[in-house]
């Protein structure tokens, strides 16, 4: 299979969760110029789509998840600029998408493979996965966030991943708390799924504000509070809240409506 053979970005709909799977296995689902287009459009797609309430990340093959930055389309000049579909990119990164999103790590994810992996809020990895940020090797940084993992594991483990740009396995990976969960390869999509199913059963308002404060607590405790007060009022003052308790109730399940 070429690259010339397939979009470089599949998408899958299953009920209210929208399944992205990075589409270039010959390289790695290294991002290129088109993957990151393909990437920013379908996520400010799923941002307005109110039926869409959770998103599952996942690549195509057994070889690699991402491989991050296509180094070959790098040396050889090819564009870096971003159009409109960056910003939204660039939230994904940033793990600021306004939908939750679950990382499918089908393999390894290395430099902006694992740093798409840390924009995802639950991530599944496959048993064989290996996780890194090598850029120092090749004389870069880590320029999409991998350089804030601090946040989301040891300081100890942080600096060492990012200053000798070695890899890690799924199993210290998931000791860490870099991952979620750790299955077979074959597992790790009907896992990522059935997480992402969870959350969108859940009120999707709700979902939001608590991903936000959740994510901000980690690394700005005052900024956290003061969201917080922001929050308050305008979930439990919100039609869904008033479901939620009406259907606990009742003894049903409830419709929420993200509003």
């Amino acid at each position: 299979m070429s690259e010339t053979d397939g979009p470089a970005l599949v998408s899958e709909r299953r009920g209210p969760v929208l399944v992205l799977r990075l589409n270039r296995p010959e390289a790695r689902n290294a991002l290129n110029p088109a993957l990151v287009r393909a990437l920013g459009v379908a996520v400010a797609r799923a941002e307005a789509d109110p039926d869409t309430r959770a998103v599952v990340l996942t690549g195509t093959g057994d070889r690699a998840f991402c491989a991050g930055m296509d180094l070959r389309s790098f040396a050889q000049g090819g564009p870096t600029e971003l159009d409109d579909s960056g910003a939204a990119f660039m939230r994904l990164m940033a793990g600021d998408v306004a939908v939750p999103v679950v990382g499918a790590a089908n393999a390894s994810a290395v430099a902006g493979g694992l740093e798409l992996l840390l924009g995802c809020d639950v991530v599944v990895a496959s048993e064989q996965a290996r996780f890194g940020l090598p850029e120092v090797q090749r004389g870069l940084i880590p320029g999409g966030g991998g350089t804030s993992l601090g946040a989301r594991i040891p300081l100890a483990l942080a600096l060492e991943l990012v200053l000798t740009g070695e890899l890690v396995d799924a199993a210290k990976a998931l000791r860490a708390g870099l991952v979620n969960a750790v299955v077979p390869a074959e597992e790790v999509l009907p896992t990522a799924i059935a997480y992402a199913e969870r959350i969108a059963a859940n009120g999707p308002l709700a979902v939001r504000a608590a991903r936000e404060l959740v994510r901000l607590a980690a690394v700005d405790g005052p900024g956290a509070r003061s969201r917080l007060e922001h929050w308050l009022p305008i979930v439990f003052g919100s039609e869904d809240a008033r479901e939620g308790a009406t259907a606990f109730v009742e003894k049903r399940p409830p419709v929420f409506r993200g509003r």
